[in-house]
């Protein structure tokens, strides 16, 4: 006479319970499941393979790692560079006694980052907020020692012969960002 090998009940498990569907993968009897594979040449077209995905080497990716990437929202990347460009107002100052040049030359590698750094979403208050931070940034660069009303002056005297530099890096800073926002839409259209 045959025995036949029973499994003790599993916890949970109640009698007369119908039986559990097989496990992903595996056919009925608990052998693999067999999977069919789509001939292109029997339809007539062929499949596309997808592209080797090539890793960069360990000195590459050390490198990457160094680099900040961080990704600003609008208001943050107007904060950042009125920040920024206040304090450098405030170190051109101190060093090279307000010079309105030096202070030129720094806003547009600001206006760069602030670009760069510029979430996607966001990216169209980049050619708004770096004016509003160069006009911030040139209080304490401002020719007016005696009060409000002749630093305002000053202010206003600087936006007018530094116009250049505010020209300059604000455009610098639309051009980054019209050349992001392209390329964020051709993404979106191939894929």
């Amino acid at each position: 006479m045959e025995q036949h090998r029973t499994r003790p009940p599993q916890p949970g498990a109640k009698r007369g319970a119908p039986p559990l569907p097989p496990q992903a993968g595996r056919g009925p009897n608990g052998s693999p499941a067999r999977t069919t594979r789509p001939n292109p040449q029997a339809r007539g077209t062929a499949q596309r393979r997808p592209a080797a995905v090539r890793r960069p080497g360990p000195a590459a990716a050390a490198t990457v790692r160094q680099l900040p990437n961080p990704r600003l929202t609008g208001l943050g990347g107007g904060l950042f560079c009125t920040a920024v460009m206040f304090v450098l107002g405030c170190l051109d100052q101190l060093l090279f006694g307000g010079s309105p040049t030096v202070y030129g030359v720094l806003f547009v590698p600001v206006c760069v980052l602030t670009a760069v750094w510029i979430r996607r979403g966001d990216l169209l208050t980049a050619p708004v907020v770096v004016p509003i931070a160069f006009a911030v940034g040139l209080f304490p660069v401002a020719d007016g020692s005696n009060g409000l009303a002749n630093r305002l002056v000053g202010v206003f005297t600087a936006l007018a012969t530094q116009a250049g530099w505010l020209y300059g890096g604000t455009l610098v800073a639309g051009l980054i960002a019209t050349v992001r926002r392209i390329r964020l839409l051709n993404r979106r259209r191939r894929g």
